[in-house]
């Protein structure tokens, strides 16, 4: 499908089929998956916290199918070096020169799981592939693969033997979320039942391509509206700065991130403008990782989730 032929009313509508065609696999989560599908939809990247066995790399497998992309995992661990994930060069004898054996990186779609069990040299090797969409392999730069997507994983409750992510790495995924545990067990067991495969993400349709996802990413540029009052509204969360229980908040950059995936949740709920439900919706995955909260709430089990939803019911909203 080219980016030039595919039709506005079929661009409105693919989101939400690829949401549907996830949701014949994957058991309940349905707001979660229209968050991780918005922000792909957006060109951002995705953090999601989980506890293991939750379907993170089941579901990122779904996603690279009905997307259409090429997929890849990383398995984050401790000895894990840069030129693991990101390629090096190897001598050839018979040409005399040093020829690029790419790394895992160059796929369209990357897990990279339990990214917190790698050193900080490795994780920071992801940074200028997520923000600058290409790799250095001892000094040559080289593009990677269009659209490119980072769904990085981490255990909540596993601490020993990993490096927290820095602020400045957080700060490069749009949003942070969970999957959480399913709410109908039996579902689950079904499904797995009526499952021809022991691995049932090839079966999965492909609803998009990477031209249609980029022909969605030019769409919402130029085709869904943001009104003026909407545009306030959005602004009015960077004023969480100043509220006594956060010690950093979001940057600017934050603030962009919340104004995109606002856009994108309104097209992935089939509109072509935005309302304030469509940030409220966002508003936590999108800003609460980037928060620090003060030392003392933590000890009182206080999260930046909390705080932003009571920072965001005293907001005044546009009607």
């Amino acid at each position: 499908m080219s980016r030039s032929g595919t039709a506005s009313s079929e661009i409105q509508s693919l989101p939400q089929a690829a949401v549907d065609e996830v949701m014949k696999f994957l058991v309940g989560n349905e707001e979660t998956t229209k968050k991780i599908m918005a922000c792909i939809m957006a060109s951002g990247h995705v953090l999601l916290q989980d506890f293991p066995g939750t379907g993170k790399t089941f579901l990122a497998k779904i996603l690279s199918s009905v997307l259409g992309l090429s997929y890849s995992r990383i398995q984050f661990t401790p000895d894990l070096l840069p030129s693991d994930i990101i390629g090096t060069k190897v001598w050839q004898p018979n040409t005399g020169k040093f020829t690029v054996v790419k790394g895992p990186l160059f796929a369209n779609l990357i897990l990279a799981d339990e990214i917190n069990r790698a050193p900080p040299k490795t994780q920071a090797a992801l940074l200028e592939a997520m923000e600058e969409r290409q790799a250095t392999i001892e000094g040559e730069t080289i593009p990677l693969p269009s659209p490119f997507i980072v769904i990085a994983t981490q255990n909540p409750i596993e601490f020993e033997g990993t490096y927290p992510l820095p602020e400045a790495q957080l700060d490069r995924f749009m949003i942070m979320t969970s999957l959480g545990y399913p709410d109908d067990d039996i579902e689950v067991l079904k499904r797995r039942i009526s499952w021809q495969k022991e691995d049932p993400s090839r079966e999965a349709s492909k609803i998009m391509d990477g031209d249609s996802i980029e022909s969605i990413r030019d769409h919402l540029e130029s085709q869904i509206t943001v009104s003026d009052e909407i545009l306030q509204y959005i602004a009015l969360f960077a004023k969480c700065r100043r509220d006594g229980r956060i010690l950093a908040g979001p940057s600017p950059r934050a603030i962009v991130s919340l104004f995109r995936m606002s856009r994108a949740m309104a097209l992935v709920k089939g509109r072509d403008y935005v309302i304030p439900d469509d940030v409220k919706a966002v508003s936590a995955a999108v800003l609460a990782h980037r928060i620090l909260l003060r030392q003392e709430l933590l000890m009182e089990d206080m999260t930046a989730e909390k705080v932003l939803e009571e920072f965001t019911a005293k907001l005044p909203v546009p009607k």
